[in-house]
Formats: structure tokens, C-alpha cells, sequence
């Protein structure tokens, strides 16, 4: 009796009437009293026990115990299996040879206390897939990031790269953009390594005493090309046993040059070799060594093989069926391969998603049943590259794009704050679940202690909008996990979910992210992993049981806006820089300050950034504005009085219009030398990889100075904008005909 007095007075739901949403409240009331810390830890002891990467034993040991464990709980559940490259390291050297001789270990040794760290039998070594193959020598070079921009710098210093070994430090990019640019820029070879000074000191003590990365620990990872996500030989293509393959060598987005990663320890007698000009101060890590960029005396040879086989991937897919609106689809994700035991990096998060889908499973049992049919997943090959979500999207794509409501992702979860991700038609949603969560280390509302870590990390804007007490604004998707097809292929409304802020680890992609690493030095009470399956439950069942799709255009519209007015400054910066630059020029102030013992060459005149017509994209920012405050005010007076309209059969056709709202943003075209990515609002850079770019197509343009692809693209996307508001004044006139009963 209390449950139900508490559900009336809290507020209506949006897309609910007040009987389903007063009904919604208890049931998931009911869902977030099941989750249970201890089980969420076993989950993670049994899936991390043993090395499982893809085409592994206990990879498919792990998927089939799933399948078994969905099943116990009520679910349909069963296997899909994909067929895709996956190379392993047949041979792997990394050797100084001048000016001293040294050979780089390239291993990470057991540790002690640590009892799966010698399970090296079935461990990958270290290496990143999808390196190109090579036997190459020469000068090495220190490139900083290995960035455009730090390319950029050594240009300005007059060093060139070509036919040399680079050595880049993890960070600042994506690990596969580092060896895309120094290919472009003509080495042969490329080394990344772990700096303390990003991944170690100070971050925590070294594993085992802390959960800092020790001197040897190498972070594994893959280095394909960002052209497209998936297998790399079957392109917008599942990749089914059958299913027609290209030739490796003609595959775009393998490495073109040979890549291995290496620890610290490894890198420091290299990097201490190196000759010529001292790095600059921001380029400098924190080994204790003099920063040189070369060519110097220091000269590597390395060796990089693999073995290019074909390995079977392990999709887990359960459903729970829906009632009235059975053919709509609301999906969750986590991945469940790692690069070894991978305790932080996904099992933590898969861990939580099973103890949820354990929950529903247990409200079904009591009486509940989704309006909706909700779809599980547990992907395969996530760690190459996003491998089993892909051919699982690009093999039912046109379902996806018929049925498909929301898709729900997660991966790695820890300690400290919930942080969202997604689109933004999903923002004010994901808030409201949000406020419903219980921290549970300080008792707060999970959007409460994110919103006041807002108020603390952010600046202007943003901090402002935390400090009013509205929605807090959600991050939009690049790349990095299981996303990526469901949002930028079927252009599916996607979320990414997890807690995290609080922890100082440095195990990633290494055979130290284990049960050991995990229950000592993250969530060690396994109580975020709770609180991610509460959240991420909750949202699921919000979403599944609602009458009327609860999107809210509202936030999109004016984070479009914010977008444009990003490009226009973007534009007006590169204006002011070729400016002044060439002002400098034309006053010899480059002349005045070169350096005959280290000379700095002096920069080219810049062309004039010409000017770019961003009026469609203003003018479809404008109007989009408009129909979703026209479209929000016919929901709020759909549901005034108890929103009875709602619980009828003509909103079905209200939310067949609404399922279509993210598809008009996708272009069949795709990006510009990336067609793959059909969203027009968000994709993955591609020199940034997992970092999102925002109307990319008209933005990246301006950052490569292809002016009239700017132009070009800022008149599409314009178009695609109104074809947005069309489809939205239809939902609109449909929700006002059944409010007024027609």
C-alpha cells in the first residue's frame, strides 16, 4: 500500500498515462530492489577466469554458459555467430642496434599475488591488431602523440620522418591514428609505449602494491584504420559464413606500416638513445631521461608477422517479448571478449548487465511483462573493433531500422560519478532514470552527484546549466564501443552508460586487468556494479513500457544550434589565424628568431579561409526549434488529465512516425571518404578515432581546408535538417488529432 501511495504522488511520466505510469514506478521499484552486489561478483570471477579473446576457448566457454544462464531466467536466448579476421602475433622483435645494443623484453611478467597472471599459455602476447606486416630498420624519431598536429610541430622544426621508426607515447589520440599519420608522413615503423608520466607515476603506486601500471605492463589494442568498424574484409556487409570476402590486401583500414606497443621499461634504453633537438616542454614525459625528438644516433630494427586467420565470433541475443507494442525493439549491449581476463574491460560491465537481465527476469516472473520487446546482447569482438555489434547491425539493418526504439550500451564500469553519453532526442529521458538511482557510496541521486561534479569540473555554459538544476548535458558519441553501428549505421537513438571518475588504474589491455586487479582497487564492493544494472534496468523498462516513444526533440534542437554556432567560430578562428600569420610574415618577425644551431623553418603564407554559407544550417537549427516546442506542447496536452489518449490504439501510429525522427539525420551518401558513417550529427573523427565529431561532414571539412566540401555539406545537412521537421510536425498533427479525438 505504501509502494503504490508513494508512485501517486511522484509525476507522471512522460509518454505515459497516469495509470501506466503510476504501475511503471512499482514495477520498477520492484526491479531495483533485486540486483545484489555478491552476484555481480561471481559473474565477474567465473567470465574473467581465464584469458578469453576472440576465437578462445573460454570465449566460447563464456558465451555458451550465458546463453544457459538467460534461459534460467526466462529469456529466449541462443548464439548468433559471425566469421571474421582476427590476426594473432606470429613474430614479434623490437631491437636498438645503434648506437648500443638493446632487445625489448616485450613480455609482462607474472606477478605474485596475482593468481591468473600466469596463465601464459592462454594469453595474447602483446601486440596491436591489424599492424601491418614488416621487417623494417631505421633512425627512430620521438613524435610526441603521434598527432596531426605533432606532425604539424616537427615540420615547423624542420624534421622529417620519413624512412624512419617512430616512437609515440599512448594518448592524445586513438592508438590507430598514430601510425595512420606517420605512414602518411613516410616512416617505415611505429612504437607506442605507456608513459609514466600519462599511465603511471602519480596516477597510483605500480601493481601490485596500487592499481598504477607497472614498468613492464603494455597496453594491447587494435590499430585498424577508422574508414569503417567491423570485420575489415566484409564491409556494410554481416559477416556470415558465406558471406562474399575482399582480399586482405585490398582492405582500407589495415595499417599500412608495423605497429608494437611496448611498456616503459622497454622504451626508456630507446628513447635515452635518441639524439638532435630537445623535445618541447609539452611533449615531454616523465622518465627520467632527457626528451630528444632525433634523427639521431639511435637506429631500431623491428619485425612485426601475423597470423591472418579467420576466427568465429560468439553473439549472445536473448529476448523478452513484448505485449502490445511486441514489434518494437528496445536493446541492451555490453561486450564480453577482452584482450586477456579483462576483469575492468568489459567484464564489469557485462557482469552488471546479466544481474539486471536476472532481475527483469525475476519481475516477469511476478506479473510484469514489457510492453516492448526487449533484446539482450552480449557481444563478441568488441576489442578489434567493435567486430560482433557490427555484423550484427549490418546483417539486420533493415529490421533495426523498422523496429528498433533505443539501443542501451555499456563497457567498462568503476567507482565515482554516472556518466552519459548518447543522442541527444535521448537526453532528458536518461536524466529522468537518472534521478531515480541511489548512489551508493554517498546516499545522493546518481544525477545529484553528477550535477555537482558539473558544477565543479565544467566551465561557462555548461556549469551554468548544472547549477539551475535541468537536465545535465549528455556527451555525443564517437567511437569505443557498441555503439557505434547501432547510431551511425542504423541511425537507432544510442546511449552509453557507466560509473566511473574515481578510480587511478592503469591495468587497461593488460594481463593485470583481472578479478584480482578488479576486487582490489576499483569497485571493490561491487556496489557500482549494482547501481550500473539498477540504472541501466530502469531505463530499459521506462523505455520498453511507455504508450508514447518518451524522445524529447527539445535538447537536439538546441544542441544542433550549439553545434553551428561551433562551426562558425571554428571557421572565424582559422580566418583570424591565416591573419595574423601572414601579418607576421609580411613583418619578417619569422626572419628575427631562426636559430642557426637549431633552425625553425619559417612558415608559408596561409591562404585566406573564404567565407561559408552556414544559413541552411541555421536556418534548419531554426525551425527544428520550433516543431519540437510544437511537438512538446501536444505531449504535455496529450497528457494533461491523466493522459487517458495515451492507453488507445492510435498512438502505435504516433510511434511508428517517431521511430523514423533519428533515421532522417542519416545521408545514404555517408561522410566524405567515409561512407560507412551515414549519421549527418555525429561520427567518430578521422584523426581522432574514438573522440566524436560533431556535424561532421561541414566540420571536418573546415579543419582539412576543403572549403567547398564545407559548402556542399552545410546545404545538405540543411536539407536533412527539414526533412527532420517534417517527420516531426507529422508525429505532431497525429499526437493533436488523437488528443482531440479524431
Amino acid at each position: 500500500m505504501l509502494m503504490a501511495q508513494q508512485s501517486a504522488a511522484a509525476p507522471q511520466l512522460e509518454g505515459y498515462s497516469r495509470a501506466a505510469s503510476d504501475a511503471e514506478r512499482g514495477w520498477e521499484e520492484k526491479f531495483r530492489a533485486v540486483p545484489e552486489p555478491d552476484r555481480v561478483k561471481e559473474n565477474m570471477r567465473r567470465l574473467s577466469a581465464r584469458p578469453h579473446h576472440v576465437g578462445s576457448p573460454y570465449d566460447k566457454d563464456n558465451a555458451e554458459w550465458m546463453v544457459q544462464q538467460f534461459k534460467s531466467w526466462g529469456w529466449d536466448a541462443e548464439i548468433e555467430n559471425f566469421y571474421v579476421l582476427f590476426p594473432t602475433p606470429k613474430d614479434r622483435l623490437v631491437e636498438l642496434v645503434e648506437p648500443t645494443k638493446f632487445t625489448a623484453g616485450l613480455k609482462e611478467p607474472v606477478v605474485a599475488e596475482d593468481p591468473t597472471s600466469n596463465q601464459a599459455d592462454e594469453q595474447l602476447p602483446t601486440y596491436n591488431a591489424y599492424s601491418g606486416d614488416g621487417d623494417v630498420t631505421g633512425r627512430l624519431v620521438y613524435v610526441n602523440y603521434g598527432t596531426r598536429e605533432d606532425y604539424e610541430e616537427l615540420d615547423r622544426l624542420g624534421i622529417s620522418v620519413k624512412g624512419a621508426v617512430v616512437i609515440a607515447r599512448y594518448g592524445g589520440a586513438w592508438r590507430g591514428i598514430k601510425p595512420k599519420v606517420a605512414a602518411e608522413h613516410g616512416a617505415v615503423g611505429c612504437l607506442i609505449y605507456s608513459d609514466p608520466g600519462n599511465d603511471g607515476y602519480g596516477v597510483a603506486e605500480s601493481f601490485p602494491k596500487g592499481a598504477g601500471r607497472p614498468k613492464d605492463g603494455v597496453q594491447r589494442g587494435s590499430v585498424n584504420d577508422t574508414a569503417f568498424p567491423g570485420d575489415p574484409l566484409t564491409p556494410g556487409v554481416g559477416a556470415t559464413k558465406d558471406a562474399k570476402r575482399i582480399d586482405i590486401k585490398d582492405t582500407p583500414i589495415i595499417t599500412k606500416i608495423p605497429v608494437i606497443p611496448i611498456s616503459y621499461a622497454d622504451a626508456t634504453p630507446l628513447l635515452a638513445q635518441i639524439t638532435g633537438r630537445i623535445a618541447p616542454a609539452k611533449w615531454r614525459g616523465q622518465l627520467p631521461i632527457t626528451y630528444h625528438i632525433g634523427p639521431g644516433a639511435a637506429k631500431v630494427h623491428m619485425r612485426m608477422f601475423s597470423n591472418w586467420d579467420i576466427k568465429p565470433l560468439y553473439n549472445v541475443v536473448a529476448k523478452l517479448h513484448g505485449t502490445d507494442a511486441a514489434g518494437e525493439w528496445v536493446i541492451r549491449g555490453n561486450h564480453h571478449d577482452a584482450w586477456v581476463n579483462g576483469a575492468d574491460d568489459p567484464i564489469s560491465g557485462i557482469s552488471a548487465e546479466l544481474e539486471e537481465a536476472r532481475a527483469l527476469g525475476e519481475i516477469s516472473k511476478q506479473g510484469w511483462k514489457p510492453r516492448r520487446t526487449i533484446v539482450y546482447c552480449a557481444w563478441d569482438g568488441e576489442e578489434p573493433g567493435t567486430l560482433g555489434s557490427t555484423e550484427f547491425v549490418e546483417t539486420h539493418v533493415k529490421e533495426l531500422k523498422e523496429h528498433a526504439v533505443m539501443y542501451l550500451n555499456s563497457d567498462s564500469n568503476g567507482r565515482g560519478y554516472l556518466w552519459m553519453e548518447g543522442s541527444h532526442g535521448l537526453e532528458h529521458f536518461i536524466n529522468g532514470v537518472a534521478k531515480e538511482i541511489a548512489d551508493p557510496e554517498t546516499g545522493l541521486k546518481a544525477y545529484e552527484r553528477t550535477r555537482l561534479a558539473t558544477i565543479l569540473e565544467a566551465k561557462g555554459s555548461e556549469r551554468a546549466e548544472a547549477r539551475a538544476g535541468g537536465d545535465l548535458h549528455i556527451g555525443a558519441l564517437g567511437d569505443g564501443s557498441d555503439y557505434v553501428a547501432f547510431q551511425d549505421y542504423a541511425g537507432v537513438p544510442s546511449l552509453d552508460l557507466g560509473f566511473g571518475g574515481e578510480g587511478r588504474g592503469s591495468e587497461y589491455h593488460s594481463i593485470y586487468d583481472d578479478f584480482y586487479w578488479y576486487s582490489h582497487f576499483s569497485d571493490t564492493k561491487f556496489v557500482y556494479g549494482k547501481a550500473l544494472a539498477q540504472t541501466a534496468g530502469t531505463a530499459v523498462m521506462r523505455m520498453a513500457d511507455a504508450e508514447l516513444l518518451p524522445y524529447n526533440f527539445r535538447n537536439t534542437a538546441e544542441t544542433i544550434a550549439t553545434y553551428v554556432t561551433e562551426l562558425k567560430d571554428l571557421l572565424k578562428t582559422e580566418q583570424d589565424e591565416a591573419e595574423e600569420l601572414n601579418k607576421q610574415i609580411d613583418e619578417g618577425v619569422f626572419a628575427a628568431t631562426v636559430d642557426p644551431e637549431e633552425p625553425i623553418a619559417a612558415p608559408e603564407r596561409k591562404a585566406m579561409p573564404p567565407f561559408v554559407n552556414f544559413a541552411p544550417l541555421e536556418n534548419g537549427a531554426r525551425d527544428l526549434k520550433e516543431s519540437a516546442a510544437a511537438y512538446e506542447a501536444a505531449v504535455e496536452a496529450a497528457q494533461a488529465n491523466g493522459g487517458a489518449v495515451l492507453d488507445t490504439p492510435g498512438v502505435a501510429a504516433i510511434n511508428a512516425v517517431l521511430i523514423r525522427t533519428e533515421k532522417a539525420y542519416l545521408s545514404e551518401a555517408g561522410l566524405p571518404d567515409r561512407p560507412w558513417f551515414k549519421h549527418q550529427l555525429y561520427a567518430p573523427g578521422a584523426y581522432t578515432g574514438y573522440g566524436v565529431k560533431t556535424l561532421p561532414a561541414v566540420r571536418e571539412s573546415i579543419e582539412q581546408y576543403k572549403w567547398a566540401n564545407a559548402e556542399k555539406a552545410a546545404v545538405e545537412i540543411g536539407k536533412l535538417l527539414e526533412d527532420e521537421v517534417a517527420v516531426l510536425k507529422e508525429a505532431t498533427e497525429k499526437l493533436k488529432g488523437l488528443a482531440a479525438g479524431k
